[in-house]
């Protein structure tokens, strides 16, 4: 990754922006309600809106800038992904997953509310993205928006995110520990394919060439990846006033990580090599994908 690239402050700057932008389109997707439902919107907003890098949105804005697309048909787009990720976030932290008090640097949704509205919230959050998604709003093509929504089901399914925390408690489970390519699968499907798919979804926006999705696919792939060894990195050396949650769960739990089987420094080895790996996928777009190039190399070094 070459010195053109933009710097942290720039990228960060950039990030911020579209996380404001995101919240917006989410205040009018998760609009405040009066009656007896009003409970229930406000734990969606509580757990949807504000905090958080916004990293999937922010893969979603800058693919779909690359190919000319609506600000608006974007946000939408990135607004239905991040409320998915909000749900995975609120149902993992329940007493019977993870049972985390702390998220983005404040208590977790079923300890600000209760568990079942926690779980309703996370239930609402998950349909609410799917409906985002396949309104006229989102993009004047029916096939686009189809297509968006079998990527981002896909991704988020049994062959996805859900797969993968299914493999998370076997692994807690497991008497011998996971081996290397194990993990590898394990990661990919409970972070890595959400990733994918919010990187690949501007050019799915955009109506890009198949082989311009496949690069965004592939080098969400890798981000992905990259991305998870380093929040377990940030497990093992952060604190959580640094990271906004709690920190040395995994190694509390037992959990089979690629830093607890290769090692801190060999661990970061890897993320480096992945990030690298994800940033040259982009390489046919030239200078004005610097940001997601720049995005590869943040994730590797960020403390939060």
């Amino acid at each position: 990754m070459d010195s053109a690239i933009p710097s942290t402050d720039a990228l960060r700057a950039a990030m911020a922006d579209a996380a404001a932008d995101i919240d917006r389109a989410l205040e009018v997707l998760i609009p405040p309600a009066e009656g007896p439902e009003a409970r229930l919107f406000d734990a969606m907003r509580y757990a949807a809106i504000g905090g958080g890098k916004r990293m999937r949105g922010f893969l979603v804005l800058e693919g779909a800038r690359q190919f000319g697309v609506a600000r608006d048909s974007a946000l939408r787009t990135a607004a239905a992904i991040e409320m998915l990720h909000a749900y995975s976030l609120v149902h993992d932290d329940l007493p019977c997953m993870d049972d985390d008090d702390l998220r983005r640097g404040k208590p977790t949704l079923h300890k600000a509310y209760d568990e079942a509205t926690a779980v309703l919230a996370g239930d609402a959050l998950q349909a609410n993205a799917f409906y985002a998604l396949a309104e006229p709003e989102t993009h004047s093509d029916p096939a686009v928006r189809a297509e968006l929504c079998r990527g981002l089901a896909r991704a988020a399914g049994p062959r996805g995110m859900c797969g993968g925390q299914m493999l998370d408690m076997l692994a807690e489970m497991a008497t011998e520990a996971l081996e290397e390519a194990e993990i590898g699968r394990l990661q990919l499907l409970k972070t890595g394919k959400l990733i994918e798919f919010s990187a690949e979804a501007g050019a799915i926006l955009g109506k890009a060439p198949p082989q311009l999705r496949h690069a965004f696919a592939a080098y969400g792939r890798d981000l992905g990846a990259a991305f998870q060894i380093a929040d377990d990195l940030l497990d093992a050396t952060a604190s959580a006033e640094e990271t906004g949650k709690r920190t040395g769960k995994d190694a509390d739990a037992g959990k089979a990580t690629l830093v607890s089987l290769l090692g801190i420094e060999r661990a970061r080895v890897q993320a480096e090599r992945l990030a690298a790996q994800a940033a040259s996928h982009l390489d046919a777009l030239g200078e004005r994908a610097d940001l997601l190039r720049a995005l590869a190399r943040y994730t590797i070094a960020r403390r939060h």
